[in-house]
């Protein structure tokens, strides 16, 4: 016979919550420690909901897609919004405890790093601090290998019957996707035309536009918090965080806004 579903046993709470476990006695630890987990549940959600949109946009689904993309959105303005709660930590309170941290830092986030490869990033340099053979480095190469949502969209459009350029269409994804011109041209008769292809375009722009907000608002609580020394793990910090600022993730829909 088996056991009937309880709230407590369908959630886990028995491993959930007793896996804060704090190195110091510093009240303000606690915090810190869920907040974290809290943000790595959300970039589990966040690679769910991608693949969904990946999969909704090549199979031509625009309203599953968009209905998709939509709760992204939703997620990431929470992602954002918790850094307010960051933020009520002073930078004695982390100092208190922040030895205790050892050479951990939150640039060995692999989810993090497979979300920004299913965004597009290819750099081989995210997956070096991984063992070889270990599950983080080879989750983070296979969506390096695979296409990234972007990819999805070129297909998505192609499949509504715009004339996206072969090479576009079939590029090596393993490779960095670059600003192009040809896909500018695309993404014109797109917001030309004004349909369901166009709400599409700017929810993706919602997107890159969330993602750094996102970024915006970590490097400032790093920079409020431990200014301008170095991260926790000898990382760059707050000079590594400023440098990623500013960079989009869909540069061709930000570039055909500026197209006659």
């Amino acid at each position: 016979m088996t056991e009937p579903v309880t709230y407590s046993g369908y959630l886990r709470l028995d491993q959930l919550l007793s896996a804060q476990q704090p190195k110091s006695s510093e009240h303000d630890e606690m915090l810190f420690i869920v907040i974290h987990q809290i943000y790595e549940l959300w970039f589990k959600q966040l690679l769910h909901e991608f693949g969904k949109a990946q999969a909704e946009l090549e199979a031509g689904s625009t309203t599953h897609a968009m209905r998709t993309l939509r709760r992204t959105l939703a997620i990431l303005k929470i992602v954002v919004a918790q850094l307010d709660v960051l933020e009520t930590m002073t930078p004695t309170q982390f100092t208190r405890f922040r030895d205790w941290l050892g050479t951990s830092s939150g640039f060995e986030s692999a989810q993090f790093r497979e979300l920004e490869a299913v965004l597009g990033r290819r750099d081989r340099m995210m997956v070096a601090q991984y063992d070889q053979g270990s599950a983080e480095r080879e989750r983070i190469t296979a969506a390096m290998s695979r296409p990234s949502l972007f990819d999805s969209f070129v297909r998505y459009l192609a499949g509504q019957g715009y004339d996206v350029p072969p090479d576009i269409l079939h590029r090596d994804v393993s490779a960095p996707s670059e600003p192009s011109d040809a896909m500018q041209q695309v993404l014109k008769k797109v917001y030309d035309d004004d349909t369901d292809a166009t709400a599409v375009c700017e929810l993706l722009v919602d997107v890159d536009e969330g993602m750094q907000e996102w970024r915006y608002h970590h490097v400032k609580m790093v920079e409020r918090t431990i200014g301008g020394r170095r991260g926790t793990g000898g990382s760059a910090g707050a000079t590594y965080l400023r440098s990623t600022l500013g960079q989009p993730t869909f540069p061709d829909l930000w570039a055909v806004r500026t197209m006659g």
